[in-house]
């Protein structure tokens, strides 16, 4: 799919357009709930931008390529996008996708803001090119086992299927939760069906399940069991990742998807632009918006003031990162070199553990945050 938006300011703003590129999942087997609400806040960002004189009198556009959660079709997306002209690409969720786009744009000299995968390692060296919004996995999923630890829950299994990223949250987790005498088992999806897997958690007397695998499958399939198992009945489930927070979890799994708590990128309240920008995202998506839209509206946010203050020469931009200073919708952002990750960091968005009330699944609650 093939998406360019020409903002509604266009016809005010003279001159050629400014292009940047965006990389979004909005096809299966893609996250493509997330993908809708990522590239609602880019569009929604773009347009305010235009609406407000565009960048120098020339109005921004949005082009828009979806990867369909496919490395490969990211970086020939990147490779496509260069040849456009854009000043700069955006976007992706995935974070397996985002690394490949993120490499692919260090190769050809094409800045690319990351404005939701989480892989520590977004590219294999440091490099200028490449700025990240999301926190890193390892703060995050550190965040995630401090509110396990907090709740008594020390022995932890992880249904898992083959994959770095899955992998790396199982490494974080596991490490984090020994230095506190906690034990992480690995459980296979692709080895066990969902009731041997329940009985699996019944060996192991674990206390809690965090789903690392994909949805809808197997992760629907596994929390019904579990659900539906009466030796399971004080087990938390936990899917750190994020898949509760999207509208189809709560479609497909109903109370059953309720008390899963999940990592997401919010303070416990949003100031003036955020509430703001919460509403239009809100009557544009006809949902409460997820954290990625936020993200979303952020990453423009960014690319238009670099490009309000130094222009589209491409080096020009990748060598601006340090000096953003603008404030986002979930509070003041600014890049800098984090020890570990080879990229330019936002330190650090808020973090917050949350789930479904099951009293009201349609609410969230609060439980960590960090």
């Amino acid at each position: 799919m093939n998406t360019s938006s020409s903002p509604s300011g266009a016809e005010h703003a003279a001159g050629s357009p400014v292009r940047v590129g965006a990389l979004v999942p909005l096809t299966r087997p893609g996250w493509a709930g997330a993908g809708r609400h990522l590239l609602a806040g880019l569009d929604l960002a773009v347009r305010e931008v235009n609406d407000t004189g565009g960048i120098g009198g020339r109005p921004l556009e949005l082009v828009a390529r979806d990867t369909a959660a496919d490395p490969e079709r990211a970086a020939a997306a990147v490779d496509e996008l260069a040849g456009l002209g854009v000043a700069a690409v955006a976007g992706e969720y995935h974070s397996v996708v985002a690394r490949a786009a993120a490499a692919r744009a260090d190769a050809l000299g094409v800045p690319f803001l990351c404005s939701s995968a989480v892989l520590d390692a977004l590219t294999a060296e440091p490099t200028e090119w490449v700025a990240r919004l999301a926190p890193a996995q390892s703060r995050g999923w550190r965040i995630y086992a401090d509110f396990l630890l907090g709740a008594g829950r020390r022995r932890i299994a992880v249904a898992t299927q083959p994959s770095v990223y899955w992998a790396s949250g199982t490494r974080i987790l596991r490490d984090h939760l020994a230095s506190h005498g906690g034990t992480v088992v690995e459980l296979d999806t692709n080895a066990l069906s969902p009731e041997a897997l329940c009985d699996a958690l019944v060996e192991h007397d674990v206390t809690a399940l965090l789903l690392l695998v994909g949805h809808p499958e197997p992760a629907v399939p596994i929390v019904r069991a579990v659900r539906g198992d009466g030796r399971l009945a004080e087990i938390l489930i936990g899917a750190p990742a994020g898949q509760p927070e999207f509208a189809e979890w709560a479609a497909a799994l109903g109370e059953d998807g309720a008390g899963i708590s999940f990592l997401r990128y919010l303070p416990e309240r949003l100031g003036p632009l955020g509430e703001r920008v919460g509403r239009e995202l809100r009557e544009r998506l006809g949902e409460a918006p997820s954290f990625v839209a936020f993200e979303g509206w952020d990453t423009v946010a960014v690319l238009a003031a670099i490009l309000r203050s130094h222009g589209t020469d491409r080096a020009v931009i990748a060598d601006s990162w340090p000096r953003v200073a603008i404030e986002g919708t979930r509070g003041p952002i600014r890049f800098s070199r984090a020890p570990g990750i080879g990229v330019r960091q936002w330190v650090w968005p808020p973090v917050q553990v949350v789930d479904r009330d099951p009293a009201d699944p349609d609410r969230f609650r609060i439980l960590h945050t960090g």
